[in-house]
């Protein structure tokens, strides 16, 4: 194995920890990267267990805060080679309801915000011949969520984003796909009411609610040498929730 150097962004807890974890185990260097310093506490957690890390503090909206992140990695440890964009925020309510800022938050941080930190990588990614890239998306984006019309679509447009980017990378041997994970048990996930537990894990044909690392562990393959030959691909990570979409 080749060790490469990691972003992950919204590394601070739930999905993204885990990710930065598991890129770790697998012998890479991780930027942990999120909008407050709570990041640090991955990355003290990753130097505990003798991994090289790094956290830095970004509001991915911000693409002049985006570019300094990117300098800071890059003086610590090289170009940023794999990129996990899994920032993300949530902002519900009933579409007739849903105020411009709830919109343009959501749409702001899931979605641009990845095409800020992709643009920011693709360069030098391009001059390596070698590159990763995994947008974490949902399984909302193709079977929708009543009082998420903002969440749905941010999620959704990360899989057209994912395939533009796939389709102009290829040729330079940069891989770009999305996971889309199912109901996880996240902080996310812990402020919903308690029936919403019960709904869901009835829904899910494994019967239970996801852990973070069972995304972790499909990002990391995805992030792999072994998965040169993957790209522009949704890979659900769902326990069978949105089969048929």
């Amino acid at each position: 194995m080749t060790t490469r150097t990691a972003l992950v962004t919204g590394a601070s807890r739930g999905i993204g920890r885990a990710v930065a974890l598991e890129l770790a185990e697998r012998g890479h260097r991780v930027a942990c990267l999120s909008a407050t310093d709570a990041a640090k506490e991955t990355q003290r957690e990753l130097e505990a267990a003798g991994h090289e890390a790094i956290a830095v503090l970004a509001d991915v909206r911000d693409r002049d805060a985006v570019d300094a992140a990117f300098t800071d990695v890059e003086q610590a440890f090289g170009p940023v080679e794999i990129l996990v964009n899994n920032a993300g925020v949530t902002a519900d309510g009933l579409v007739a309801r849903m105020s411009d800022e709830q919109w343009a938050q959501v749409l702001d941080t899931n979605l641009t915000g990845a095409f800020h930190t992709i643009r920011r990588a693709t360069p030098k990614l391009m001059r390596a011949r070698w590159g990763r890239i995994v947008n974490v998306s949902s399984v909302s984006a193709y079977a929708g969520a009543p009082g998420q019309a903002n969440y749905a679509a941010a999620k959704a447009g990360l899989v057209g984003l994912t395939r533009a980017v796939a389709r102009e990378l290829a040729s330079r041997q940069i891989t770009c796909n999305v996971v889309a994970p199912g109901p996880i048990v996240t902080d996310m996930t812990a402020a919903m009411p308690a029936d919403w537990r019960t709904t869901m894990e009835a829904a899910v044909p494994l019967g239970r609610l996801g852990d973070p690392g069972d995304v972790a562990g499909l990002v990391a393959f995805v992030c792999s040498e072994a998965a040169g030959f993957v790209t522009g691909a949704v890979l659900p990570v769902d326990g069978g929730l949105g089969m048929g979409h």
